[in-house]
């Protein structure tokens, strides 16, 4: 492309607002796009450029812009505009002057047919857009006529020119159809009248590639506009069959692989080629004819060559299993073809640095196996004795492919690899879960006896990989497979503290196992003494820390009740890593999790001793950080320890305990433990609000604690109730802030019923909404936290039944006013409220029906700008609840 002159700056730039609309000032503002150093002249152009584009006069002055004297800038944008004419102002142009543009268009495709490509290509979507105007009344055979206007003759001087435009034509057709906006019945139209030229396509392309002196390039292009074509569900018999047979024959090029594989994935992945069946058995022996050529690939590490053929192998067994399932009399093909793609699945080398194939092949197993579990009972048992076998051997080329390399190549790794390896084994634990539903348990078994003969053969020395890997199937299968009833576990219990752990990924391995059979555990907990060591050792490891946290947290959640043998031990190396800051901040709050849980099932009498002594050197940092002057290590540090404190009043819940425990003194005749340690450090957190009372993250880390506590406790949290009433009234009023709402919310919902914390909970509610609605006369109306709050306030007070029966019937016109405003600002959660409210059986008034109630809101729900109409909605619902109903008209569309 040859580039414009760049305009003399010391020109001024014209003023395009006042241009009259010639091909002149066309090329001057095209000048000034590409080649002006203001944005602010470039931006002025553009727009003025795009006007023309949209005005009437752009029919004429896009022809002269395509001159073969002009530059290709130019040129593109004329052939830009007409493309936007047709596309977009079709309906301008007159219906005798269709077929005088067509003409042009065809008469300009050939002359550009040489180049430049993309003035070219422009052109060929202008005339694709105007064929789809006119087909199929205006122009009724329109891609036979692109055909024969086109069609190359040997003799021609530009017969390759023409040719690759031709192609050009045809590929970008049913692209524009794909991409343009039309409605359902005229798509369906055109869609109808582009399968029916299909015939005037297909010969033209099998004559193209089976050209012997044919170059490359053409025939690349047919194969792309195969692939364009195959969108349009063109029939996949007959000819088209014979299509797709020449191109397999061009993955013998190289230079014409990858191109050849991206048809025929495209061809056969069509959902509508299953209606084909007998097309689909034909090209069985095809793909299988690529067996050879892709065992060659992997031997000799051509990754391209393997994946492409691997994509070809999947893409025909995964889009049509069932149907070729269903093909008995060929089961022996498609067999064939399964341990083809199982030869992909375990293609040599580590995943993604050596290959990156296998990992196409994963979702074709669950596609598989879903396929045959489909069946009824009869046919699956015979698709299951010939498929099990398959699936034994993918188990062993799975737990292959999920080995780590050696210490050494993976320190190699980069970052990115590592990730794509970690993701990779993730989606092998999840196909392995859907291998167990064709093998079931006999899956664990095998593992079971490998594993067992892996680490009782002493003689032979063992890779920690395959350790590694044998224990990653169990996990895999245990996370989300019910294995409470296998008799294999009790085995594996005793086997993993047989593994002589040597390394950091054997290590997570073997903790994430122990966590998979937490619940197993807690069936069978004399079998913790065999594991919790471990965890524990893991525990005091920084490089262990999430999987021996999450295992901790698995353990202490599911086995709380079974723990009082350990606790001491887990007390102790809690405390000690929590100290030492072994773990990062999020880990310290999965422990502290997990610690709750722990707490939890200890005796009344024992809990707050224990507490005492786990937060003891916490608190004390607290109260150290307190009096010390703000900064940020300070205030990391602050949140770090309000986190923590949280995370362990979240799981602390004494409620769980079992019931009926002998000679214990009942929960509520003493306080909750939880309330006793936020009594004693409630002070000390006055002390930090006072210097952090502007910083939303340090108030937001201290309403979580409270949060936590009030979620958890319920009840048990009213011996506080009157103190944090206080101090939430005055972090709000001083610094209105979101979290602070969340917690009053909190609040209001638990206690706002209670007569003896009304008081309290009374007073924060008028203070908060005072502090909002000045909030709200101060202009700040794009605040959604005050007013999503008011409405999530207002449902514990729906009980008082103002709209129904429970007030005074001068008091509705100002609730309807209310519900408006509401309905204005905030409808999704008006609609919750009510869907909360309305659900309760006789509320707001055993008078009114369900049917009358959802007929209630989806009337208010719908009027947000008719407040009139709102109220008499809400006077007449208000007239139903009292028993009132037909008093006046509306009542009636109820």
């Amino acid at each position: 492309i040859y580039g414009m002159e760049p305009p003399d700056s010391s020109v001024q730039s014209p003023d395009f607002v006042s241009l009259e609309l010639t091909v002149e000032n066309v090329e001057k503002a095209l000048q000034q796009l590409y080649y002006d150093p203001d944005m602010e002249h470039k931006n002025v152009a553009q727009k003025w450029l795009t006007q023309a584009q949209t005005s009437r006069q752009a029919w004429q002055f896009c022809w002269p812009l395509l001159s073969p004297d002009k530059l290709p800038e130019i040129q593109f944008f004329g052939a830009s505009t007409l493309h936007t004419k047709i596309s977009c102002h079709w309906a301008d142009l007159p219906t005798d002057q269709h077929q005088t543009l067509r003409m042009q268009l065809l008469s300009h495709i050939s002359h550009f047919s040489s180049g430049p490509k993309m003035v070219l290509t422009r052109l060929c979507v202008a005339l694709a857009s105007l064929a789809l105007h006119t087909m199929p009344q205006g122009w009724p055979q329109a891609v036979a006529d692109m055909v024969r206007v086109y069609q190359p003759e040997k003799e021609e001087v530009n017969a390759h020119a023409h040719c690759l435009a031709l192609l050009e034509l045809l590929t970008v057709l049913p692209e524009e159809f794909q991409s343009c906006r039309l409605p359902q019945a005229r798509r369906a139209q055109l869609r109808e009248a582009l399968a029916g030229e299909w015939t005037a396509v297909c010969p033209l392309l099998r004559q193209l590639l089976q050209r012997q002196e044919g170059n490359s390039q053409v025939k690349e292009r047919a194969l792309r506009c195969l692939s364009s074509w195959v969108g349009l569900d063109v029939p996949l018999h007959g000819e088209s069959e014979g299509l797709l047979q020449d191109c397999f024959a061009a993955l013998s090029d190289p230079e014409l692989f990858d191109t050849a594989v991206e048809t025929i994935v495209s061809s056969i992945s069509q959902p509508d080629c299953q209606r084909y069946t007998d097309a689909l058995v034909n090209l069985m022996p095809l793909v299988l004819g690529l067996h050879d050529q892709l065992k060659a690939a992997a031997r000799d590490g051509d990754m391209e060559t393997s994946h492409g053929i691997c994509r070809i192998a999947v893409a025909l067994g995964e889009t049509h299993s069932r149907t070729l399932l269903e093909q008995v009399e060929h089961w022996q093909g498609y067999l064939a073809l399964v341990k083809m793609i199982l030869f992909c699945t375990g293609i040599p080398g580590h995943y993604p640095v050596n290959e990156t194939t296998s990992s196409l092949t994963l979702t074709f197993w669950y596609t598989l196996q879903d396929d045959i579990l489909s069946f009824e009972e009869d046919k699956q048992v015979v698709y299951l004795q010939v498929y099990r076998p398959v699936y034994f051997q993918l188990v062993d080329v799975l737990l292959h492919k999920a080995h780590f390399p050696s210490e050494q190549d993976y320190t190699s790794w980069s970052s990115d690899d590592k990730e794509q390896f970690r993701i990779y084994r993730v989606d092998i634990s999840d196909t392995l879960m859907y291998v167990y539903e064709i093998l079931g348990a006999e899956l664990l078994s095998n593992l079971y006896d490998r594993l067992g003969r892996l680490l009782m053969d002493t003689e032979r020395p063992t890779a920690w990989q395959d350790t590694e890997a044998l224990l990653f199937g169990f996990q895999a299968i245990a996370e989300t497979i019910d294995v409470n009833y296998s008799d294999v576990i009790p085995g594996l219990i005793g086997l993993i503290p047989r593994i002589s752990i040597s390394n950091i990924q054997l290590a997570d391995t073997v903790m994430y196992t122990i966590g998979s059979l937490a619940e197993w555990l807690a069936d069978h907990p004399m079998m913790l003494g065999n594991v919790l060591p471990m965890v524990l050792q893991g525990l005091v490891k920084a490089e262990l820390s999430v999987s021996s946290v999450s295992t901790l947290k698995r353990i202490c959640r599911e086995c709380r009740h079974d723990l009082a043998p350990y606790i001491h031990d887990i007390m102790t190396v809690s405390q000690d890593v929590l100290v030492k800051d072994i773990h990062k901040s999020s880990q310290c709050m999965w422990l502290m999790q997990g610690l709750g849980f722990l707490l939890s099932a200890l005796p009344m009498e024992e809990i707050l001793g224990s507490l005492t002594t786990l937060l003891t050197p916490h608190i004390q940092r607290l109260d150290t950080l307190a009096h010390q002057e703000p900064s940020p290590t300070a205030k990391l540090s602050i949140i770090h320890i309000l986190g923590m404190l949280s995370s362990l009043f979240t799981t602390l819940d004494i409620s769980r305990q079992d019931e009926g425990s002998e000679g214990t003194t009942p929960a509520q005749a003493r306080p909750n433990p939880v309330v006793v340690v936020l009594q004693q450090v409630f002070t000390l957190i006055q002390t930090i609000l006072s210097k952090w009372l502007s910083d939303s993250e340090v108030v937001e880390a201290v309403c979580g604690v409270f949060e936590r506590s009030v979620k958890t406790l319920l009840n048990d949290f009213a011996p506080m109730v009157q103190q944090l009433s206080e101090m939430l009234g005055q972090i709000y009023s001083a610094f209105p802030q979101a979290s602070a709402l969340d917690l009053t919310r909190q609040m209001v919902h638990i206690f706002a019923g209670e007569k003896d914390h009304f008081s309290p909970i009374q007073a924060l509610i008028e203070l908060v909404t005072s502090t909002t609605l000045s909030i709200f006369q101060q202009g700040k109306r794009n605040q959604c936290s005050p007013l999503g709050f008011l409405l999530q306030l207002s449902l514990p007070l729906c009980h008082h039944q103002i709209v129904g029966s429970q007030s005074l019937c001068c008091l509705t016109e100002h609730f309807s006013e209310v519900l408006f405003c509401l309905n204005r600002h905030c409808p999704v959660l008006l609609a919750q409220w009510l869907k909360e409210g309305l659900r309760v059986p006789g509320f707001p008034s055993a008078q009114v029906s369900m049917e009358q109630k959802d007929t209630f809101s989806q009337q208010l729900l719908r009027e947000q700008t008719n407040k009139r109409r709102v109220k008499e909605i809400v006077k007449e619902f208000s007239l139903l609840c009292r028993g009132m109903q037909g008093t006046t008209g509306y009542s009636a569309d109820y």
